[in-house]
């Protein structure tokens, strides 16, 4: 994480986090079917620990469920911390649900 990230307490915006939630969930529903999706929900973000500045931060997904239209991704984020190289903790999770799209934006099977 960067400077530019962080909020006045100089830990890093929440928002920042929740982008690459994401994009993180995004790039594992694209591997899961070959479609175009768009964020329908994203449920349940708790942060349990802050990101600083030089933390690396890792995204962890796992598909949750497989609709007709839909797919539910589990992403997992964790941070090793900067000062503590080997020392990881674990940041937020989140369930993030991704519909498949064609290309006038209607749902698109994802089977």
């Amino acid at each position: 994480m960067l400077p530019r990230d962080t909020n006045a307490l100089g830990t890093i915006f929440g928002g920042v986090i929740l982008s690459h939630i994401d994009l993180a969930g995004g790039v594992a529903a694209a591997r899961e079917a070959r479609r175009h999706f768009v964020t329908r929900a994203m449920r349940e973000v708790e942060f349990i620990a802050p990101v600083y500045v030089g933390d690396v931060v890792s995204f962890y997904t796992s598909l949750q469920r497989r609709g007709t239209t839909s797919l539910t991704i589990r992403v997992e984020v964790e941070a090793e911390r900067f000062n503590e190289p080997g020392h990881n903790v674990q940041v937020t999770a989140a369930e993030v649900v991704y519909v498949a799209i064609d290309e006038a934006g209607k749902p698109l099977s994802v089977r």
